[in-house]
């Protein structure tokens, strides 16, 4: 997969792995790993889809609508490429937080919704539930950060605390936090995603 690895400057940092939204590329959320910690390894990967010419983690067959068999496979695809960048790389494959944004949240959460190990844990910024009808595995001590926005027109209210209910019984420990906005990305869920980072991963 196109990829961009650096390597930080703490090696007992998490590697922080990188999922942009539809039509973004692997440079889009180096500012976030900037933000959520500078020291720590970055794994930022470009989805292996084109849809009408936008990169994307998987296919989907209409808005909000996911081709699930692609998404499987996909999935799959990831948690192999993650095998292999921590081996090429030299970074514990145990220690990888995602940080994604609306399709790249996607296929985090997918990741955690069919590999116990795939994640040490997450920032998902707007996610939606991958699949529906899956038993997930024990997510026990691993850590969720969902930020969601009460007026999303793509992902809805019901959307995020139907994810929260799915992961908190796979034993997933998570936090919601809650803006008045759309599907943007905003400058102050990106400082409580930080904060919460710090709290989890660092402190």
């Amino acid at each position: 997969m196109k990829h961009i690895f650096h390597e930080g400057k703490d090696r007992s940092r998490p590697t922080l792995l990188l999922l942009h939204g539809t039509g973004g590329t692997e440079t889009d959320l180096l500012p976030l790993a900037d933000k959520i910690d500078p020291a720590a390894n970055v794994l930022s990967v470009r989805g292996n889809v084109l849809e009408n010419g936008m990169p994307r983690f998987f296919r989907r067959l209409a808005e909000g609508v996911f081709d699930e068999e692609d998404l499987i496979f996909r999935t799959k695809e990831l948690n192999a490429f993650l095998d292999e960048a921590a081996e090429k790389y030299q970074f514990d494959r145990n220690n990888i937080v995602a940080i994604g944004y609306s399709n790249g949240a996607n296929i985090a959460a997918s990741l955690l919704f069919h590999f116990r190990d795939a994640l040490r844990g997450a920032i998902l910024h707007h996610p939606m539930v991958p699949l529906r009808g899956v038993e997930l595995p024990d997510l026990s001590g691993k850590e969720i950060f969902i930020g969601a926005g009460k007026n999303d027109p793509i992902c809805p209210a019901s959307e995020t605390i139907e994810l929260q209910g799915l992961l908190e019984e796979a034993k997933a420990d998570v936090t919601v936090y809650w803006e008045n906005y759309g599907h943007q990305l905003t400058f102050t869920e990106v400082n409580a995603a930080a904060e919460w980072y710090a709290g989890k991963f660092i402190s």
